[in-house]
């Protein structure tokens, strides 16, 4: 989509902050040129989601794509900005897109993808509605007291996901999408447990206060990238509930089409692998982010494609 399409009247400031590709244009693509779009974006920003639709069926792809372009750029205009009221007016601004994709008049090449997608698998507006509220809620809530308060802002910020990837495989039942629930809860916690220090410097604390105050930690250690045994403690602890979480939900990839198990089992496994990661890290997230190897990487890819040729 050239520049020269993009609508530049009264267009919000944080646009600046984000790819100009992500602007809404004047007019509408072509829905090849949004399937373009959507498969790109999907391609080019995040190498493991490349890496899992090889083992998905060739008509779920495109659909597969144009969720996660969705998500991707819903996730940015969150976070990349820099700015919480410029971003709250672009999370307005998209969703008014989402309503109309709806209404059969979007003009964003994500929505004019998500149109067919949405008819096709007959998937609701509020699972993508739902996303919006936990990129919101970044913008104003900074720290969670208890750890039910992280479970309600999961609810919002990955549940959502499960449920539109069991709606593009047509297994939305309350069961599956319970066990569902689960394990994007356990992903997102494994994530949060990751980027302690990096959420850290966005101003964010997403462990619970309640732990912290149980655990000793003050809350000085992440400015000073200090992890204290009491630190390393808490850690352990959280560690160990992801864990729990993740165990909850394996049961999923055994209700679930052979195509769409493997790529549960390798989001499944590789979000276990981060919580491996920052054990063997001694559970010091402060001094340096934990990582999954590239050779642990390929062998969990090399596990699910073994799996699809038994």
């Amino acid at each position: 989509m050239s520049a020269s399409r993009t609508s530049t009247s009264s267009m919000p400031l944080g646009w600046n902050a984000l790819p100009e590709s992500y602007r809404i244009p004047s007019s509408p693509p072509s829905l090849e040129e949004a399937r373009i779009y959507c498969k790109r974006l999907a391609k080019s920003r995040y190498e493991n989601f490349s890496v899992a639709t090889w083992f998905l069926p060739l008509r779920l792809r495109q659909h597969f794509y144009n969720v996660y372009a969705y998500c991707r750029i819903s996730d940015d205009l969150g976070d990349e900005v820099g700015n919480a009221q410029q971003s709250l007016e672009l999370l307005d601004e998209w969703e008014s897109e989402l309503n109309a994709c709806y209404a059969g008049s979007p003009r964003h090449p994500v929505f004019v993808a998500l149109t067919e997608t949405v008819k096709q698998c007959a998937i609701p507006k509020q699972e993508f509605s739902d996303l919006l509220i936990a990129f919101r809620q970044d913008q104003t809530v900074k720290r969670y007291e208890t750890f039910q308060d992280v479970l309600g802002y999961c609810r919002y910020s990955a549940n959502p996901v499960g449920h539109l990837v069991l709606y593009l495989c047509g297994c939305h039942d309350a069961e599956r999408r319970q066990l569902s629930d689960y394990t994007c809860t356990a992903l997102q916690l494994a994530n949060f447990w990751q980027d302690v220090f990096v959420d850290y410097g966005k101003g964010r604390i997403y462990l619970p206060l309640e732990d912290l105050r149980r655990f000793g930690v003050s809350g000085d250690e992440f400015g000073q990238r200090r992890a204290t045994p009491q630190f390393v403690e808490l850690m352990k602890f959280e560690v160990e509930r992801a864990r729990e979480w993740f165990e909850r939900g394996l049961p999923l990839i055994k209700k679930v089409d052979r195509e769409l198990a493997i790529d549960l089992e390798l989001f499944s496994r590789g979000g276990q692998e981060i919580l491996n990661a920052i054990e063997r890290q001694g559970f010091d997230v402060l001094r340096a982010r934990p990582k999954i190897s590239k050779a642990r990487k390929l062998l969990l890819v090399l596990r699910a494609a073994v799996s699809k040729l038994l």
